[in-house]
């Protein structure tokens, strides 16, 4: 069975959504979203992990144009953020659009017919004139090939496939990993666990978090004047994101100077222990990998039942965790906060051009886009938060309300001149990653050898290394004179 639509997107998430309500409000209803779960919500119906919430601030991490004003707390939990995007979503009308347990295998560019085919794990395909792919950069979890892993005998999984069926009450417990997830659930199961064995590869930098549920009264005032809310957003991407994070991630030294200082201070109020600070002091610039905000890690690693370990697996074993030094570590359960597959991206998908190359094959050397958004020879093909869109200083969702306002541009551009296709001429895309890779270079992120934004060989292929400020300034309007027109 084929279905024809004039747009396909794929994934219901915050970026597939965005992209859907703003089309609706564009007067677009030609269009259909394609999610490969049961539900609504990408990451936030995915990770389910104990203490899972968002580092940025509430007003911050929703959109500029669908604004709730009635955030619990500064920092919104999971359940509290997955809520928000269903209800944009419900209240935009988008669920007649979307198509549920649709997971995409491939797509396939028709050069005759100047559309997308895209075939799903069904069987059943799509044509579609516009493909936009907003699958995002986390979603496809990483677990180390460890040796023995297989061999285990107790229970074992990936914190963004959180078992909820295990009790970990009085377990032996060992997290492999130690970043975003982890310092989030590490301190919820801790009072939990007979045993907490941690094992950290490299320390991070941790900010104070300062969450705070919001007060009733503050409730009142933004339902009556939401205004409120938009102020508040601006307030917090301008103060939180572009004046504090953005210099830190351009490496301006007085700002990384002061943020080292406010984060050693941190450690050593909540960690009284030398060698355990010592323990948890990187060894790299600040921002070089995702800074943390957290207030609870630190103290549940205080804990008589919680221990850090920073040598290195060996093996896993069937009763536990074997290092490199020889020790043994016994284990009920096993969690994996080791992150995702972020570089691989629209993996696994095959995405496949009219001349039948393949994105992968285009990708080989590392992902590359212009602007984040289109492919040179990938004809009608957008990514929301794709190639060096991502950000660890402000929201990602200010990125991706640019790329929904281009994409839409360019879509009403192209109609304009009757024409059906449009395709970003190389020479322009090879410029502008040649400018974005010289700017990356003298970025925080090359500071350091490894971290989940670049390749092996150093190549960063998942951050923008400017201000949203910038980068919404390159979005304003899709300059079609970028592009080969055609059709």
């Amino acid at each position: 069975m084929t279905t024809t639509t004039r747009i396909a997107i794929i994934g219901a998430g915050h970026s597939g959504i965005c992209m859907g309500m703003q089309l609706k409000r564009a007067g677009i209803d030609d269009f259909i979203i394609l999610e490969k779960g049961a539900t609504l919500g990408g990451t936030w119906r995915d990770n389910t992990y104990p203490g899972a919430s968002c580092d940025a601030p509430s007003f911050l991490y929703s959109f500029s144009f669908a604004q709730k004003t009635d955030w619990s707390r500064r920092f919104a939990w999971q359940s509290e953020l997955l809520a928000y995007s269903v209800e944009c979503a419900v209240q935009s009308g988008l669920l007649p659009h979307c198509r549920f347990n649709a997971e995409v295998t491939a797509a396939r560019f028709d050069d005759a017919r100047n559309l997308w085919r895209i075939t799903l794990a069904d069987g059943s395909a799509i044509e579609a004139q516009f493909l936009v792919t907003g699958v995002g950069q986390l979603h496809r979890p990483a677990v180390p090939a460890l040796p023995g892993r297989d061999a285990f005998a107790g229970v074992q999984f990936h914190s963004a496939r959180w078992d909820h069926g295990v009790d970990l009450a009085g377990k032996r417990i060992v997290v492999i990993g130690n970043a975003a997830s982890a310092v989030q659930f590490v301190p919820q199961i801790a009072p939990l666990a007979a045993e907490l064995t941690i094992f950290q590869r490299s320390a991070n930098w941790l900010m104070p978090r300062k969450d705070c549920l919001y007060s009733p009264r503050l409730h009142r005032w933004m339902a009556r004047w939401p205004w409120l809310a938009r102020l508040r957003h601006q307030f917090q991407w301008f103060f939180f994101g572009e004046m504090q994070l953005t210099p830190l991630m351009k490496q301006v030294r007085v700002v990384q100077w002061l943020a080292t200082i406010k984060s050693k201070m941190h450690l050593r109020r909540q960690v009284r222990d030398p060698a355990l600070r010592a323990k948890l002091t990187p060894d790299y610039p600040i921002g070089a990998k995702r800074v943390l905000f957290n207030d609870d890690y630190y103290p549940a690693l205080n804990r008589a039942n919680v221990r850090l370990v920073t040598d290195g697996i060996d093996r896993i074993e069937a009763a536990g965790v074997r290092t490199k030094q020889g020790e043994f570590v016994a284990a009920d359960v096993i969690i994996y906060a080791t992150g995702f597959q972020a570089t691989d991206f629209l993996a696994p998908m095959t995405v496949t051009s009219a001349g039948g190359r393949s994105l992968h094959d285009e990708w080989k050397a590392g992902a590359r886009a212009y602007l984040g958004v289109t492919v040179s020879g990938f004809p009608n093909l957008f990514m929301l938060y794709g190639p060096n869109t991502n950000l660890g200083h402000n929201s990602i969702l200010v990125m991706i309300e640019a790329q929904v306002g281009y994409i839409i541009d360019a879509i009403r551009q192209l109609d304009a001149r009757a024409a059906r296709r449009l395709d970003v001429k190389r020479a322009v895309m090879d410029a502008y990653n040649d400018w974005l890779q010289k700017d990356l270079a003298k970025s925080v992120w090359a500071a350091d050898k490894q971290s989940w934004y670049k390749l092996a060989d150093g190549t960063i292929t998942n951050n923008w290394p400017h201000s949203t400020i910038r980068y919404r300034k390159l979005l304003r309007a899709a300059d079609l004179g970028a592009y080969e027109i055609g059709g």
